[in-house]
């Protein structure tokens, strides 16, 4: 069991006052049996109107709406919590998936649903050409050693890049430029275990390495909201997968928000009512520490 702090602030900052309209802000982490909240808060400048509600994917959704104008608008999260993460070596899948390629039952299908369809345009199907040959080895190919392969794969032969841009890039456009950010390797581990069949989903959250805490080297993707996928394994149920830093299991990562594509994840999003060259920049900061 390990106690984890996390301070994240987010400060956006501007010309001359403008008035802003609502910010959906997904900072609340997902309880669960391996992690249980003890302490949350929540500090917005200018003062703000906040409601809270549940999205279709029971994620916590704080909306907050803005009176007065100003120059400056942060946002500051924070939370305590126990984390109880399982290893991998306590996953037990059903019998009928353990080896590639098995069928989900249509129980399971039916809520699975669009997790397990293609969300981006692959006309040319390179990224199944890609994936494909994980799963062609001799024999019957395991599934765990499958996903496995794919992740590490991901890590060995992509470069990390932290981009500020809106939006991910396209799993064409990450195998074309050979580098992406947490959440475009998220991406393109979603639609490449899906061609093989598999249902798979987007997280967004917080990672750490307690034993490389305050070090300059360590998991990358840290210092900011961090992006994996889930993989729906029947008996086993969805299982992480980290392909920036070749993780396997829930070891390192909080999960704040889980959806069907990266662009219902966001962790912070809004307008306001002004000139484009009102917005001089934002600074994000995060902060784990472990007790």
């Amino acid at each position: 069991m390990t106690v984890l702090t996390v301070e994240h602030t987010t400060v956006y900052r501007y010309a001359q006052p403008v008035q802003f309209q609502d910010h959906r802000m997904m900072c609340r982490p997902r309880d669960s049996h391996d992690l249980r909240l003890m302490e949350t808060g929540l500090s917005i400048s200018p003062a703000a109107n906040v409601r809270w509600l549940h999205d279709v994917f029971g994620n916590s959704i704080a909306i907050a709406s803005f009176a007065e104008p100003a120059m400056e608008l942060s946002f500051v999260s924070s939370f305590r919590a126990e984390h109880f993460p399982s290893g991998p070596v306590n996953l037990s899948l059903e019998e009928f998936a353990r080896f590639l390629p098995f069928t989900y039952s249509s129980q399971e299908m039916a809520d699975l649903g669009r997790t397990t369809e293609r969300h981006y345009p692959d006309p040319d199907r390179r990224v199944d050409l890609w994936a494909k040959p994980f799963a062609r080895q001799e024999g019957d190919p395991e599934t765990l050693d499958v996903l496995n392969a794919i992740n590490v794969a991901i890590r060995d032969q992509f470069s990390y890049a932290r981009r500020e841009e809106v939006g991910v890039q396209t799993p064409v456009e990450t195998l074309d430029k050979g580098t992406g950010s947490c959440r475009d390797f998220a991406v393109f581990m979603m639609e490449a275990v899906r061609s093989l069949g598999l249902a798979a989903r987007f997280v967004s959250g917080y990672l750490y390495d307690q034993n490389l805490m305050g070090a300059d080297a360590g998991v990358v993707g840290g210092g900011a909201t961090h992006a994996w996928v889930q993989v729906y394994l029947p008996g086993a149920g969805w299982v992480e997968f980290d392909p920036t830093n070749a993780l396997f299991g829930g070891h390192n990562l909080i999960r704040v928000a889980v959806a069907r594509d990266a662009s219902q994840a966001v962790p912070l999003a809004g307008s306001y009512n002004g000139a484009p060259e009102d917005y001089v920049g934002m600074s994000v900061d995060v902060k784990v520490t472990v007790a």
